[in-house]
């Protein structure tokens, strides 16, 4: 059977899969101060970020219309997937639903499942990665969503912001508390709850321990470490994520660990300097 996976742009794509039939990236806009700004190829993180970091108000974004779902899904693939950002976080879980109802109302019978990360970023990469070994090892489509749903249940995203801003201008940091912060340069760890909202886990003092704090928590909430491979995802640090890697190397065993560059939304979420994790 072929098989075709869509991952909105908040997720991150493997260099391999960037040419490859069996994926496609649906794009989100971001807006920074009234630009519009597509969420594809053409991302320019550092243009993005000089932006960001100019403007007073809080970036925002936009999720791909039910339409472009709808397009992406009419193909000639016996089973296609798609891996959107959290419901709780945005409308693309929604839009994706709708396109796929849209799609079976003109050509009933096919077989699409949308699956909600309730993670982002290398969250939704793994989760894809999860239905390619699935595809590729030849389970049914019943199968294969039964598995992929319950690698979601059990997957954890984590990350560190080195910049505060963003949460300062989107009211889930006041200014005051962003300003003490900010001198005691204090870095919340964040994480996902089982839901897909995002809570504070920890916080230190410096984004070294801050890194400290966050694979502490990584290595206590991963069940089972050895079958599991590792997503790191950088916003303009890489040598910062090689050094999380190495420590998490150092205090668990696990399959593999993979690093990438966070893409726009990602960049979005975690600001200039911030580092995400999924297992």
């Amino acid at each position: 059977m072929s098989y075709k996976i869509i991952i909105d742009s908040c997720g991150e794509l493997l260099e391999e899969w960037k040419n490859n039939e069996h994926f496609e990236s649906v794009a989100l806009t971001l807006n920074v101060g009234g630009e519009n700004i597509i969420d594809d190829e053409t991302f320019d993180q550092a243009d993005f970020l000089k932006k960001v970091a100019a403007c007073p108000e809080c970036p925002k974004s936009a999720c791909p219309s039910p339409e472009r779902y709808m397009r992406a899904f009419d193909c000639e693939a016996d089973h296609i997937y798609a891996v959107t950002l959290s419901a709780e976080l945005s409308g693309s879980y929604n839009s994706a639903v709708l396109g796929s109802n849209l799609l079976n109302e003109e050509k009933p019978g096919r077989q699409i499942h949308v699956f909600n990360s309730r993670s982002a970023s290398v969250g939704q990469t793994l989760i894809a990665m999860k239905i390619q070994e699935c595809e590729e090892a030849g389970y049914s489509f019943e199968k294969v969503i039964e598995t992929v749903d319950a690698y979601i249940a059990g997957q954890h995203t984590f990350f560190v912001l080195d910049n505060l801003e963003t949460l300062r201008k989107n009211g889930r940091l006041s200014k005051a508390k962003a300003l003490v912060a900010s001198a005691l340069k204090i870095k919340p760890v964040m994480g996902s709850t089982d839901e897909g909202s995002i809570c504070q886990l920890d916080q230190a003092r410096g984004m070294n321990k801050a890194l400290v704090k966050m694979a502490e928590q990584i290595v206590a909430k991963t069940q089972n470490s050895e079958t599991k491979t590792l997503a790191i995802s950088h916003c303009n640090c890489h040598e910062r994520a090689v050094l999380l890697r190495n420590a998490l190397q150092e205090r668990m065993n696990v399959k593999d660990i993979v690093i990438l560059d966070t893409a726009g939304v990602s960049s979005m979420y975690a600001n200039d300097g911030g580092v995400i994790v999924a297992v």
